[in-house]
């Protein structure tokens, strides 16, 4: 026991130099950066996330669907940003050892961060997150539901509909009609009882594709959806949107009945996500449609935290916030199985699907489908829309890079920081002759350098 803690206070003394940050009900101070420190004062993960400037119209549905006070919903944004950062740079030094991080509290001031190991504590703590121990890494989650997705590649899943992970339990759920149907799912994929917890609900969520959420578009002159993120491929201008609403090659129309352009690609099930580039008369924004019609704007696609706050747009029932339940969860839709989702408290119902998820300024996903309804409550996934990027070669339209900015090189052999490209959380590159590693997953924005933005990037 004096090995581990004294490792553990090793461990403290060595994160110590990224600074401590309290969240509290005000705005949280600037985070530091690992040694040697850059020259000059460094922005906080709110000012460069833009969680520190809300729009209005995202503050009054935080308030509305979170029972917040508009101190408390301002608050919350600019903790849940600051979180991600110390989060990325803890997940960073625990390596194998990480199992997850997660918010929570009315203002999402406690930063809950899982380990594996005991001795980790202190380095937690000095962060100023709270620790869990616990017996399963991330990764072995991870690969327990792997199984689950093998699995029902080669069997019907109509009675098992949902299965993630998660990581405040530290184990992976199935969501099932009985108790008999998720066991009989857990069998065939050679699980025990006690890899896999079990969560016995009725509900069974469908995809959302009646009417649209943000702007209405057509399909083939028959199928309404709705326009998730603006993107550019090369010189080519669209939007990303809803696997499900077509097929390559269909053609659309815009709200307008104005012809619009085609899909260029789109994956469902399995995935549920696509692209329609369009026509000369329609321009690419990093605008989205938020409360009454009035507009916002996107600032880029750093992934938020399980707990964190997120709101969507829908043409059913308009602006809707709620919480992140969990990342990676499959679900069992009618048409297929769907990998990857993200589950949320958000409500949402037919005619709400293919519209934008947002946290904060921050891209998150669009809306795949789910179950019940905004009178009663209900449960929404989403796809979220970085690996919509990152298979499609996209580059989201956002505020931080107005300019076109070069496509993104997948597989490219070099590990050059480029604008345009989709990093995960551990990556490491290479920028002005210093090593950096990714602390937060998002697509790299022309103004987000790894030696401006610290929120984004840690020295190596």
């Amino acid at each position: 026991m004096v090995g581990r803690l004294a490792t553990g206070r090793r461990r403290a003394a060595a994160l110590t130099a990224l600074g401590t940050l309290v969240l509290t009900a005000a705005p949280a101070a600037a985070t530091a950066a690992p040694p040697p420190p850059a020259p000059g004062p460094l922005p906080s993960a709110a000012r460069t996330l833009g969680a520190d400037k809300p729009s209005a119209q995202l503050l009054r549905a935080l308030q509305r669907d979170l029972k917040l006070t508009p101190r408390q919903a301002a608050a919350r944004l600019v903790n849940e940003a600051e979180a991600g950062t110390r989060a990325g740079r803890l997940r960073n030094m625990l390596g194998e050892r990480f199992a997850g991080a997660w918010v929570s509290g009315t203002t999402s001031s406690r930063l809950t961060v899982a380990t594996t190991d005991a001795g980790d504590v202190p380095a937690i703590e000095a962060q100023g997150a709270k620790a869990a121990v616990v017996g399963r890494a991330l990764s072995e989650l991870r690969a327990v539901k792997a199984r689950l997705d093998a699995t029902a590649r080669r069997v019907k899943t109509p009675d098992t509909p949902v299965w993630y992970v998660d990581v405040r339990t530290n184990r992976v759920v199935v969501q099932a009609v009985s108790e008999p149907a998720a066991t009989a799912f857990t069998e065939a994929a050679g699980l025990r009882g006690r890899d896999v917890g079990v969560r016995v609900s009725a509900n069974r969520p469908r995809v959302l594709d009646d009417i649209v959420g943000g702007d209405a578009y057509y399909i083939e002159d028959r199928v309404r959806c709705s326009v998730g993120f603006s993107v550019t491929k090369d010189q080519q201008q669209g939007f990303a949107t809803a696997g499900h609403c077509g097929t390559p090659g269909a053609r659309t129309t815009g709200y307008n009945m104005v012809d619009q352009g085609t899909f260029r690609a789109s994956t469902f099930p399995g995935k549920d996500m696509a692209w329609v580039g369009v026509g000369n008369g329609w321009t690419a924004t990093p605008d989205i449609r938020a409360e009454g019609g009035r507009r916002t704007q996107i600032a880029g696609s750093v992934q938020a935290l399980v707990g964190a706050s997120v709101c969507r747009s829908g043409s059913t029932t308009g602006w809707r916030c709620g919480v992140i339940k969990q990342h990676d969860t499959s679900v069992s839709y009618p048409q297929g199985t769907v990998d990857g989702l993200t589950e949320t408290t958000v409500c949402a119902e037919p005619g709400d699907s293919g519209g934008p998820f947002v946290a904060g300024a921050q891209a998150q996903g669009i809306t795949s489908g789910g179950s019940g309804d905004c009178t009663s409550g209900g449960t929404t996934y989403y796809q979220p829309i970085n690996p919509v990027l990152d298979d499609f070669g996209l580059t989201l339209k956002t505020t931080s890079a107005q300019a076109t900015l070069p496509a993104p090189q997948s597989g490219a052999a070099s590990d050059a920081w480029a604008a345009g490209r989709v990093y995960q959380a551990g990556a490491t590159v290479t920028y002005g002759g210093v090593r950096y590693q990714c602390l937060q997953e998002h697509q790299a924005q022309g103004v987000w350098t790894p030696d401006a933005t610290p929120a984004l990037w840690q020295r190596f």
